[in-house]
């Protein structure tokens, strides 16, 4: 295999021990970096490390700081922060199994590839695989890489497993404290109905080479026209989307049935018929004569 491995080493479970291999599972050369240039020149930006007041400093004088409160740093030296890293083990033990929906997608980080290290530990790592399989679980143990602790889960994916790194409890937000203010109600079952036949109208297995970053396309092709000009300016042409006019006010009942179609939207619910407030009056509209009428009744 053409990649370099992440990490080297096994996953234990009790008296079970699996040579793996861990490799990266996402890759960032999709994305654009830009270096800021100095125009007249065409000369690279660089950065000189100053303090105020100083000047430039001497890389050799400088050492990490943890601000404490404001203006005010405990000072760590590399040796200090080297000497905390945890020692790398080489070993992820598996301590605990849980419910894959037990772990909120919040938690998770980075996926690994993780494949036997060779053809010796392919047995294992396939029982492995399969009890998880059939089990429905996922695997959770802490992992030492590069001097920190990590923790990780280890799920099946097709033929083989993945590793993901997970993030600690402080690392993440807890949504009560943004979704509290979102009401109770329930929604109308007649748009609750509308919108659930559109999801599954829309529903379709995901494939996500058919998903595109626009912004980047755009990017690419800005650079290779701008290559081939050999620096001339070009200005690449954006149509910009048309603005709604009209009111603001949303009718999420016809917006439902328009995404639907007529054809494709469920029938709508009944709803009971008012009692009418008076009996018909006689054909013709004509209104009885008073005659006919009951008298009223002569107050006491």
């Amino acid at each position: 295999m053409a990649a370099r491995a992440y990490w080297q080493g096994q996953i234990r479970l009790a008296l079970v021990s699996i040579p793996v291999e861990i490799y990266s599972a996402t890759r960032s050369g999709a994305s654009i970096s830009f270096h800021q240039i100095h125009e007249p020149t065409g000369k690279r930006i660089k950065y000189e490390k100053v303090a105020p007041g100083v000047g430039p400093v001497d890389p050799d004088e400088i050492v990490k700081g943890y601000e404490i409160s404001k203006g005010n740093y405990v000072l760590l030296d590399d040796e200090e922060v080297e000497a905390a890293k945890v020692e790398s083990k080489r070993t992820l033990e598996l301590v605990q199994f849980v419910d894959a929906s037990d772990v909120d997608v919040l938690y998770y980080d980075k996926p690994y590839f993780v494949i036997p290290a060779d053809d010796l530990a392919e047995e294992a790592y396939v029982v492995m695989r399969d009890a998880l399989k059939q089990t429905r679980k996922v695997g959770i143990g802490q992992l030492s890489m590069r001097g920190r602790e990590q923790l990780v889960s280890l799920k099946p994916c097709g033929r083989g497993m993945v590793l993901e790194t997970l993030r600690y409890a402080d690392e993440v937000q807890k949504a009560q404290g943004y979704f509290r203010d979102i009401g109770d109600t329930d929604p109308d079952p007649e748009l609750l109905d509308l919108a659930t036949t559109l999801i599954e109208k829309k529903t379709a297995r995901f494939d996500p080479a058919k998903f595109h970053d626009r912004y980047v396309d755009a990017l690419h092709r800005l650079i290779e026209k701008k290559s081939k000009a050999k620096g001339k300016q070009i200005l690449e042409d954006v149509s910009e989307p048309a603005s709604a006019r009209g009111s603001n006010v949303i009718d999420l009942m016809a917006a439902l049935k328009k995404s639907l179609g007529d054809d494709d939207a469920p029938p709508a619910a009944k709803k009971p018929a008012k009692k009418a407030a008076a009996k018909k009056a006689p054909a013709g509209g004509a209104r009885k004569p008073a005659a006919s009428r009951p008298a009223a009744r002569k107050r006491a």
